[in-house]
C-alpha cells in the first residue's frame, strides 16, 4: 500500500490521527460525524438512484477520505461494494476493525486518491468525498482525481463548508470555540470552498454539477436536515460526462 502525494498536508493527516481511537464512540469528538451520516447516506442514496445497477449487482463505490469508516460501512449495509481510502494509517485500523466486530465488508487502503486515479481510472459507479477538499493544498486536484476515478455516466458526491462570515461563525466559533462540539483547531477558514469555486473546479475536470444542497441545524430537536441554504455545510452531486 501506498500513502505519497504531494496534495496532503501532514498537520492535518495529524488532527484525524489523534481522534482515530474515539471515532466510532457517538458521544465523543465524532458525534457530528455520526448525527450526520443518515443524512448523508440519504442524500448519496439519492443521487446514485440507489446502490445497485439495473442489472441489480451491487455497485461500486469508493469513499474518500472515509475516516473511521461511518458513512462507508452505512453504504456497504446499504448494498454497495465499498473500497474506502485514507492517508492516516490510525483511523484506518479503527475502520477495518468496527468492520471486523460488526461482520460488515468493506475494503479499507492507506492510498492518495491522486494515486489510485493512476491505477484505478473509471473504476467506480459511485465516488464519496466527505469534508476532505477543505483539509489538503490543492482541492482543484483532488476533485479532478474523483472524477478519473469514477466510469463515465458516473456520480460524484462531495461535501465540504462554504467560506463565508455565517459559516466562520457557526463552523469555527460556535462549534470549536462555544459549543465545542469540534476539536479546536479541527477547520481553517480560508480553505473553505465556495459553492462557484467548487463548480468551476467540477467543470476543468469533465463534471455536470447536478444539485447543490446546504445541510442545516435544528438545535431544538437536535437533528439535521437538507436545505436549500449553502452558506454553511452544503453537498454536492456530480455526474462525469459520457455515456
Amino acid at each position: 500500500m501506498h500513502a505519497s502525494s504531494g496534495n496532503v498536508d501532514p498537520a492535518e493527516i495529524a488532527k484525524f490521527t489523534a481522534l482515530a481511537q474515539s471515532w466510532w464512540d457517538p458521544g465523543g469528538p465524532s458525534k457530528p460525524l455520526h448525527a450526520l451520516n443518515p443524512l448523508r447516506l440519504q442524500y448519496v442514496e439519492r443521487a446514485a438512484e440507489r446502490f445497485r445497477r439495473p442489472d441489480g449487482g451491487a455497485k461500486y463505490v469508493l469513499d474518500v477520505g472515509c475516516g473511521g469508516g461511518i458513512l462507508a460501512e452505512a453504504m456497504a449495509r446499504a448494498g454497495a461494494h465499498v473500497l474506502g481510502i485514507d492517508l492516516s494509517r490510525a483511523v484506518l485500523d479503527v475502520a477495518k476493525l468496527h468492520a471486523l466486530e460488526s461482520n460488515i465488508e468493506v475494503q479499507y487502503q492507506l492510498i492518495a486518491v491522486e494515486e489510485l486515479a493512476e491505477s484505478r481510472a473509471g473504476a467506480f459507479d459511485l465516488v464519496t468525498c466527505m469534508e476532505m477538499l477543505e483539509h489538503v493544498p490543492d482541492p482543484a486536484a483532488a476533485l479532478s482525481a474523483l472524477a478519473a476515478l469514477v466510469k463515465p455516466g458516473g456520480d460524484i458526491v462531495v461535501s465540504t463548508l462554504n467560506r463565508n462570515p455565517q459559516a466562520f461563525f457557526v463552523a469555527i466559533l460556535g462549534a470549536e470555540y462555544i459549543s465545542r462540539v469540534l476539536p479546536r483547531g479541527t477547520h481553517e477558514y480560508l480553505k473553505f470552498i465556495k459553492p462557484s469555486e467548487l463548480a468551476g473546479w467540477g467543470r476543468q475536470a469533465g463534471l455536470d454539477l447536478k444539485d447543490l444542497a446546504g445541510i442545516t441545524y435544528n438545535p431544538l430537536n437536535r437533528s439535521f436536515r437538507l436545505s436549500p441554504n449553502c452558506s454553511v455545510n452544503y453537498l454536492a452531486h456530480f455526474r462525469r460526462n459520457g455515456n
